[in-house]
């Protein structure tokens, strides 16, 4: 089950959230707040898997919010505004839903949601040291150390390890899921970095095995918290 709350400035916009979740068994709605401040001891303190989130709001936006937040839910954005959707699916947003929307939407956000979270927990209840990659027909097994950096290329990821590339037909978000997130981080909407190969961070950008790659501005703070 996923442990979520909702931030929303709207008193009827949550009401309208915890109607439609109390309707889907995999998801405990755990508190609803009008005011983003409040719901910060809870998300320090307490394992929160899913946040759905207001963007507009009187004191804080929803992405600048999120942003503020050192370890992330899951998030999907609730707004009656199109036109963050390309910057909340940078921040790795789930899914981004319009108001008005229906239980058939919202369903299908939650979906997506808890197909990662099954994906997460997978990843993370394994002691395995490789990971299989598909790429093309074959599955190619790979040593999880060995991965410099992954990148986007349309719609395609590439694994780059020492002296060779695996191309896969993956998203970001999907290649995320594959690596282990305490070894892993995003570090540009096109690019995942290996922690342990990144030897140098510079104001916009990361060395890793020789290879100079971009910081994200949605990512700074992440990037930054490796070395804190």
């Amino acid at each position: 089950m996923l442990t979520a709350i909702a931030i929303d400035d709207e008193p009827v916009a949550l009401q309208v959230i915890k109607s439609h979740a109390a309707k889907i068994p995999f998801i405990n709605l755990k508190a609803c707040y009008t005011n983003a401040f409040e719901a910060i001891d809870l998300l320090r303190n307490e394992k929160i898997d899913l946040l759905f989130l207001d963007i507009k709001m009187p004191d804080i936006s929803g992405i600048d919010f999120l942003q503020s937040i050192p370890v992330k839910p899951m998030v999907i954005f609730t707004t009656a505004y199109s036109e963050h959707a390309l910057q909340s699916f940078e921040l790795d947003a789930i899914d981004y839903l319009l108001k008005p929307f229906s239980l058939s939407r919202f369903l299908k956000a939650c979906n997506k949601a808890n197909e990662q979270y099954s994906l997460r927990n997978a990843n993370a209840t394994s002691n395995n040291e490789t990971i299989f990659i598909k790429s093309g027909a074959e599955q190619v097994r790979v040593s999880i150390n060995d991965i410099l950096y992954v990148e986007s290329n349309g719609n395609y990821v590439q694994f780059v390890l020492p002296g060779k590339k695996i191309t896969s037909r993956l998203t970001m978000n999907e290649a995320t899921m594959l690596l282990p997130g305490s070894l892993f981080i995003r570090i540009h909407r096109s690019y995942i970095a290996a922690k342990k190969h990144i030897t140098k961070i510079e104001k916009n950008n990361v060395l890793v095995n020789k290879e100079e790659l971009p910081i994200g501005a949605n990512y700074v703070n992440d990037v930054m918290s490796i070395v804190k």
